[in-house]
């Protein structure tokens, strides 16, 4: 459990330093091991994470835009559209990981590394694109 908390902690930090830099994942996990992180835990998990949200990217944000229809995403805060990113590929692609332990890591993200408003607005998205996923 913690590994994978501080693998989804190492691979929020990539995503939002890829899409605030305009960095490749690669070279973003290359720098984040090499000069960030100060424990390697969780580092397969979050690589895994990271690769995979850059790989669906474009279905990703579409899942988005489907369910967010009053936010555009590129209007959302870079926070919390990483933290929704990144769990939406957890929801498709973890099949171990129930719902809830999904949507609950993501809101915990949110509330760390967001705005006061982070974690309603998080938690209200990811409900919907996980029962849009069937994931009840």
């Amino acid at each position: 459990m913690r590994e994978r908390r501080r693998g989804r902690e190492a691979a929020l930090q990539m995503l939002f330093e890829i899409d605030a830099a305009n960095l490749s994942h690669e070279a973003a996990i290359a720098d984040y091991w090499e000069h960030l992180a100060s424990s390697h835990e969780g580092r397969e998990f979050a690589d895994t994470l990271v690769r995979g949200v850059c790989r669906d990217l474009e279905r990703i944000d579409g899942i988005i835009r489907g369910v967010s229809r009053n936010w555009r995403i590129e209007r959302m805060g870079r926070v919390d559209r990483n933290v929704i990113r990144l769990a939406t590929f957890e929801l498709e692609h973890m099949h171990d990981i129930p719902r809830r332990v999904t949507l609950n890591e993501a809101v915990e993200l949110a509330k760390r590394y967001g705005s006061e408003q982070s974690a309603a607005f998080v938690n209200g998205v990811l409900d919907r694109i996980a029962s849009d996923l069937g994931k009840d």
